[in-house]
């Protein structure tokens, strides 16, 4: 028997983007600002990018409820909603192949592909339409979109491409990804006073027009090996800058993630894995 300061928890990642797991719906839990800081810690803590809560929703099937690893609340994920749906299917929570998750960015519907064992191997999510429109990003820029505008950061100038998918980024074309200082870079745009909500910067170099190479440094979270709205962002500012195809694949730290921006609906589909890491519990 769980004792009543016994937090019970289930470690998952996507493609390398971990986040802690707790079914809110058995176990409700109180202050999850602080419950994040805490446990994210991968020194003093379990260790993780956040936690995500799944709780019951009104109007949907499950409600993703997350936290960044400095505690502030995120809106949206796409790697930790395809892992809420591996969680309640193969907890066997939904017998579901086709769900509705509630977030804080809306109601977002995925597609679960099973394997042989009937356990979800990957997810396709339908991320929505990318959002352009400064005000509704957020990012305080006067003209009708931010696509490869010119701002000085730290004495350097790079072109920005901002746009939403739930949640703000800033997308910048450049080469040589992999030897870049995110960890002395990405702080200085995080903290850009042009985005009042913070934002998440991802930096691309293009392979060829269906292969992107990425990284990314996320508010609250700092870099992650994953992220799977900044990969759809990605996929639309190479598109709209004339960079990629429609359908490509992005290669991230931790693994790939296969993006389409589909023309007729606009809707950006995202499909990759989910992985069980471990269970545990934890005093609280």
């Amino acid at each position: 028997m769980i004792g009543k300061n016994i937090l019970v928890f289930t470690k998952m990642h996507g493609a390398g983007n971990d986040y802690i797991y707790i079914n809110a719906i058995a176990q409700p839990v109180a202050d999850p600002e602080n419950l994040a800081i805490r446990l994210s810690d991968r020194h003093f803590g379990i260790g993780g990018d956040g936690i995500v809560l799944i709780k019951p929703s009104r109007t949907a099937d499950f409600f993703m409820d997350m936290y960044n690893a400095d505690g502030s609340r995120g809106k949206m994920c796409g790697n930790a909603i395809r892992c809420v749906a591996k969680y309640v299917h193969d907890r066997r929570l939904t017998d579901k192949t086709t769900l509705e998750i509630e977030t804080l960015s809306g109601i977002k519907t995925l597609e679960l592909h099973l394997d042989d064992n009937r356990q979800v191997a990957t997810v396709t999510v339908n991320m929505g339409a990318p959002i352009f429109t400064p005000d509704q990003i957020p990012v305080r820029f006067a003209g009708e979109n931010m696509i490869e505008a010119p701002l000085d950061v730290d004495g350097q100038t790079y072109k920005l491409t901002s746009v939403s998918m739930g949640n703000p980024h800033t997308v910048i074309f450049t080469t040589g990804v992999k030897d870049l200082d995110l960890a002395r870079i990405g702080p200085s745009f995080e903290h850009l006073p042009i985005f009042p909500d913070r934002v998440n910067t991802e930096f691309c170099e293009i392979i060829d027009r269906q292969t992107l190479r990425m990284r990314v440094w996320e508010r609250g979270s700092g870099e992650t090996l994953a992220c799977g709205t900044g990969a759809c962002a990605t996929l639309a500012a190479a598109v709209v800058t004339g960079r990629s195809e429609r359908k490509a694949r992005l290669e991230l730290t931790g693994g790939s993630l296969d993006i389409e921006w589909d023309e007729t609906s606009n809707d950006i589909f995202m499909t990759g894995p989910a992985e069980f890491v471990f269970d545990g519990t934890v005093n609280l």
